[in-house]
């Protein structure tokens, strides 16, 4: 699953994003918000408040952002915080933004701190101050921005200052979705795709998707593949377990990497408490690998407790991986 999670395939993902706020499935509550926000822009023909979507990945956290720059008309750049290593990137990036246009920030908790105080007053008053010349004889130049929207991304939310965080008007947090909901996006994305989908393979494809609509994406691109080479084409319950069983994705969505790190907490650490290092250096992953890719899902599924002496092991876990 970490293989489908981290893969790249951007002309397939963007097939299959919707493009209008009617059209994206789940996050009512966000689209709400973001909705009242878009008409009350649009009607003072303003910038739409900063935004900053927060959630595990494969939410939708960058398709929001291109589908609110659509229902703005107006032109989506993007970059992310790694990218923004020093002040003359951020002052080309906001060089290149014209009145009302969108500026997508992903992974917006890796800036450095001069590169976030820098974005301060940008976020603020749409200007930038920027120091000239050195010691008794420097001088503070002021310049001006066009009024912009930023639309952060981030999977840390806790990691982000709350001076930064703070400059953001709408602070949405995205959740994972459900079954019918997977299932809607499925049969939506397959219909994208041309292929057929019967409804219960959509539906045993959603359970398996680990509540993430990326990961159904890329699940769905297995199925169709398998079909497509061992079947008629249509998308049937069979297509998509042969795929996921191929994929080594059992029926509760976990991977090759789940199961090691239950089967290491139960086994090894007799369920726990474990620290997070410990527990993914055995396993021979990385620390924030493990936090932010494994570890939601296998809280929201039941199988794992995080608590403040450390990781522990959930009865179902003890019950399933117990040697």
């Amino acid at each position: 699953m970490a293989a489908l999670r981290e893969e790249r395939d951007a002309p397939f993902e963007n097939a299959l994003r919707p493009r209008a706020l009617r059209d994206f499935v789940g996050q009512e509550r966000a689209k709400k918000l973001l909705d009242t926000a878009l008409r009350a822009a649009r009607a003072r023909q303003e910038p739409l408040d900063h935004v900053l979507l927060h959630g595990s990945p494969g939410l939708g956290k960058t398709t929001l952002a291109m589908i609110l720059a659509g229902e703005l008309g107006v032109p989506l750049h993007v970059t992310s915080g790694a990218a923004l290593e020093r002040g003359a990137d951020v002052l080309a990036q906001l060089n290149d933004l014209k009145d009302r246009e969108v500026l997508f920030l992903d992974e917006v908790h890796r800036l450095r701190k001069p590169v976030e105080e820098l974005l301060y007053p940008a976020l603020e008053d749409f200007r930038v101050d920027v120091a000239v010349g050195k010691g008794a004889s420097a001088r503070m130049l002021r310049l001006p921005v066009a009024p912009f929207t930023m639309v952060g991304a981030t999977t840390r939310l806790g990691a982000l200052s709350a001076p930064f965080r703070n400059r953001f008007g709408l602070v949405i947090r995205l959740e994972p979705y459900t079954p019918g909901e997977l299932t809607r996006i499925a049969t939506a994305a397959a219909g994208r795709l041309k292929v057929a989908i019967e409804a219960p393979a959509a539906a045993e494809l959603a359970r398996r998707a680990r509540g993430t609509p990326r990961i159904a994406n890329h699940l769905l691109k297995r199925s169709r593949d398998w079909a497509q080479a061992h079947a008629a084409g249509t998308i049937t319950v069979a297509a998509v377990r042969g795929a996921l069983e191929e994929a080594g994705i059992d029926a509760d969505g976990l991977d090759e990497m789940d199961r090691t790190l239950l089967s290491l907490l139960v086994n090894r650490y007799r369920g726990g408490p474990v620290g997070l290092r410990t527990w993914a250096i055995a396993a021979g992953e990385e620390p924030e690998t493990v936090e932010e890719f494994y570890e939601p899902y296998l809280i929201q599924a039941g199988f794992l407790l995080r608590t403040p002496q450390g990781r522990r092991a959930a009865p179902p876990a003890v019950d399933r991986f117990s040697r």
